[in-house]
């Protein structure tokens, strides 16, 4: 008997991407506080592990480029803006959580936290930014498409969005698991790309990174190292992400299938 969610699993269709505003309410309080509680929740206790790979992927290639308003969707304490910090005149950062709201500054840029909206609107108007970031948070939303949506709508004309998501699923979230939160799922490479696109995004780069294995075996070997802070790791990250980008597969529950890339990193112009 084929299981109802089966077709999500086949990566075919996002799980989410369609449901009621109850069902979006009850998925909103399921992760609201979750995430927070995943290492940003104590400032002295937060490290930032992906300031390489942001560079490597993303950073370097808008690095010329001065930005008026930059908005962070799930940018906790801001840390991913530190490569370009000198070339933003103000930061506005969605989070859900309280835990951010004596912030008022970041890297001496004047930053301001907003709640989003419940149902994914973001609740400025059109054309209001000229950064977008939002590096690994969509796929704990619902209605992805909605929200990409919602960050066209928001971005200047000529303005970069940068997007760094899973493109594997983290499991069967039907049950509990080790790391992801309850309501977390990856989105398929190829619908992601095809949101992007019909939304009206150009892609300027798309590059598949974070080679599973690396930190795997790193972790086997007791080396305590953050792999995407680490140049070189992150050189070799990307090299072999290229190399077995073939591999790809969403629903990986085969050890052949996790020799794959398991993040997409998109650089986008409105």
């Amino acid at each position: 008997m084929i299981d109802e969610f089966t077709i999500y699993f086949t990566g075919e269709k996002l799980y989410g991407d369609d449901f009621s505003s109850d069902q979006i309410y009850e998925w909103f309080v399921d992760e609201a506080e979750r995430f927070t509680n995943l290492g940003a929740k104590e400032k002295c206790q937060y490290s930032y592990g992906y300031h390489q790979l942001d560079q490597i992927h993303a950073f370097r290639f808008i690095r010329a480029r001065r930005f008026n308003h930059a908005l962070g969707i799930g940018a906790a304490y801001g840390d991913e803006f530190k490569p370009i910090a000198g070339n933003i005149a103000r930061i506005t950062i969605l989070e859900p959580s309280d835990t951010f709201s004596g912030v008022t500054e970041i890297f001496g840029i004047p930053c301001e936290y907003k709640r989003p909206s419940i149902i994914g609107d973001i609740e400025f108007e059109s054309n209001h930014f000229d950064l977008i970031t939002s590096l690994g948070v969509i796929h704990h939303i619902p209605n992805v498409s909605h929200v990409l949506a919602e960050c066209y709508r928001c971005l200047d004309a000529g303005g970069i969005m940068l997007l760094r998501e899973p493109i594997a699923s983290l499991g069967d979230w039907r049950k509990p698991r080790k790391g992801p939160t309850r309501r977390e799922r990856g989105i398929p490479l190829r619908i992601m790309d095809n949101m992007i696109k019909n939304i009206g995004f150009k892609i300027i780069r798309r590059s598949l990174c974070n080679f599973s294995p690396i930190p795997a075996i790193l972790n086997k070997l007791g080396l305590r190292i953050h792999t995407y802070n680490n140049m070189p790791l992150t050189v070799v990250d990307a090299l072999l992400s290229k190399a077995f980008s073939w591999n790809n597969s969403y629903h990986r529950t085969r050890l052949y299938k996790k020799f794959a890339p398991s993040l997409a990193y998109y650089v986008l112009e409105k």
